[in-house]
C-alpha cells in the first residue's frame, strides 16, 4: 500500500524552526515529485515547496528565503526546513507524491498530485 507520513510538526514561537519530513512505504519515491502543501481554515490549499525528482525545487513566495525542501532518497524521506516561522504560518502540512511528470521541474499545483500524506500540525505562538 502506497502510503507516505508526515512527522515534525509542533509547537513553536515566532521566529523558531522546525524541520518536517514526509516518509513514504510501498514505493520509493526517487521516481515521484514531491510537494509540501498547506491549508489553514477557511483558505485555499497553498502549495509552498517542491521538488522534482531530478532534485530541481521551487517555492512559494511566501516561505521563499525562510523554507527549503530537500531529499534524501536513500531513506525515502523528504525534508521541509522551515525558519523565520511566523504566526501565519499556523496550519496543517502534507506531503504529496506525483508520479511521471515529464518535466524536469516540479509544480506546486496540489490537483498535479497523485498521493497525499495526513499531515502535521504546525502552530507557531508565544
Amino acid at each position: 500500500q502506497l502510503q507516505l507520513v508526515e512527522s515534525g510538526g509542533g509547537l513553536v514561537q515566532p521566529g523558531g524552526s522546525l524541520r518536517l519530513s514526509c516518509v513514504a512505504s510501498g514505493f520509493t519515491l526517487d521516481s515521484y515529485d514531491i510537494g509540501w502543501f498547506r491549508q489553514a481554515p477557511g483558505m485555499a490549499r497553498e502549495g509552498i515547496a517542491c521538488i522534482s525528482k531530478v532534485g530541481n525545487t521551487g517555492y512559494a513566495d511566501s516561505v521563499k528565503g525562510r523554507f527549503t525542501i530537500s531529499r534524501d532518497n536513500a531513506k525515502n524521506t523528504v525534508y521541509l526546513q522551515m525558519h523565520s516561522l511566523k504566526p501565519e504560518d499556523t496550519t496543517t502540512y502534507h506531503c504529496a507524491a506525483e508520479y511521471g511528470s515529464p518535466y524536469s521541474d516540479c509544480t506546486l499545483r496540489g490537483d498535479e498530485y497523485d498521493y497525499w500524506g495526513q499531515g502535521t500540525q504546525v502552530t507557531v505562538s508565544t
